[in-house]
């Protein structure tokens, strides 16, 4: 009995401390210890590469590069890349014939030697590249004008070698985007104390830069989303978020879609288990440590502790606590049954929206982890039409 409840009581502080206690512990840092706004410079003005990576973007390739044109930044500094991950459609066709309308800027299609997704494409331009600053993007992501100057102007400290934007949703009036949209706005939060605290734990692929010469090649099934600004707080250079660097984006406007991006984002979830050790030496990385522990070890973690709680709470029914036992298991069955119905329908009721939002999260995870575990996690990846 004493060994079901301490199991169950640590696996529901780390779920707990994951999704309530580490945002909140967070915000109140930011309130007293209140961290200096991000240092910029206007007057760095480096040449810069701007990469839009494209997979079969014939829907949308063509406003991305007209919102590129429309970049407020010098055109003879600018070179605009689009790596092409072996596009079937006729998103290179467009490109190139984009090019020859716009010879006077400096737009270049390279097509990826081998189709192994977005990071592989992206590993591949950035040899072509030729800026000290090399800025990425996705095809259906619409930059501020002044996003590249917002996202350059935060390289003033020489140890500052990623910076990430902002993303806003764009969606209007959907119930699916809506949740993913408010989820979303807690997340830069975070960042934002994080960045002006020392360093984020992740980015996002819509909107970042990094200094070209810092560049890290990294296997195609990992994203540089999550590895860039891990790999450079352990080499003790910083990662940072700007929230004045926008880019718009629509998010999925179905479950299904939401549900299949979520996978793909957890594709690599139990690497975990080898990379969370090495950041928690808080003398060595700081707040950093503190960061990653919360932002990043307890919430890959989530899926687990829910099965391990679940586990613990039958074995608590079995043992002879039936009432107590039977209740936190039924609530845990129900709650699985409105996630998996979230996975296909959006809930009206906000309430039961939130829950079925969160435990589509955890079903996630948990799908991600067993297409890792047999081997079926792939690099290459479908877009969502609806975001398109």
């Amino acid at each position: 009995m004493i060994a079901c409840i301490v199991i169950m009581s640590i696996t529901f502080f780390f779920v707990f401390y994951a999704m309530i206690g580490y945002p909140v512990f967070l915000l109140i840092a930011d309130k007293i210890i209140k961290p200096e706004k991000l240092a910029k410079t206007s007057d760095y003005e480096p040449s810069v590469s701007y990469m839009i990576v494209a997979h079969n973007e014939e829907k949308v390739i063509e406003k991305k590069l007209l919102n590129a044109l429309e970049i407020d930044y010098p055109k003879e500094k600018l070179q605009i890349i689009v790596a092409s991950d072996f596009c079937t459609d006729r998103t290179n066709e467009i490109v190139e014939k984009f090019i020859e309308e716009h010879s006077d800027f400096n737009i270049v299609l390279y097509k990826a030697k081998e189709h192994k997704g977005k990071t592989n494409a992206q590993n591949e331009a950035q040899k072509i590249s030729t800026g000290e600053i090399l800025v990425m993007t996705d095809a259906n992501a619409l930059f501020e004008a002044k996003a590249i100057r917002e996202l350059v102007s935060s390289f003033k400290d020489e140890k500052t070698v990623y910076v990430c934007g902002k993303l806003v949703y764009t969606n209007d009036d959907n119930k699916t985007s809506e949740t993913e949209s408010s989820y979303w706005n807690l997340e830069m939060k975070l960042r934002d104390v994080e960045s002006r605290l020392q360093t984020i734990t992740a980015g996002n692929g819509s909107i970042y830069a990094v200094r070209n010469n810092e560049y890290i090649d990294i296997k195609p099934i990992d994203c540089h989303d999550s590895a860039m600004p891990y790999y450079y707080a352990l080499n003790k250079k910083k990662a940072l978020f700007n929230p004045e660097a926008i880019s718009f984006e629509k998010a999925g406007e179905t479950n299904t879609d939401e549900f299949k991006r979520k996978v793909r984002m957890n594709r690599t979830i139990l690497d975990i288990f080898k990379d969370c050790w090495k950041p928690l030496n808080i003398f060595k990385y700081k707040w950093f440590s503190v960061f990653y522990f919360g932002h990043r070890t307890c919430r890959y973690l989530i899926w687990l502790n829910h099965l391990i709680f679940f586990v613990a709470s039958v074995v608590f029914t079995a043992i002879g606590f039936y009432i107590a036992g039977g209740i936190l298991v039924g609530l845990q069955l129900l709650a699985l049954l409105v996630g998996i119905i979230a996975t296909r329908y959006t809930f009206k009721f906000k309430p039961l929206r939130i829950l079925g939002y969160y435990v589509m999260t955890v079903l996630a995870q948990i799908v991600g982890a067993f297409k890792q575990l047999t081997g079926k996690s792939k690099p290459t990846w479908e877009k969502a039409d609806s975001t398109r």
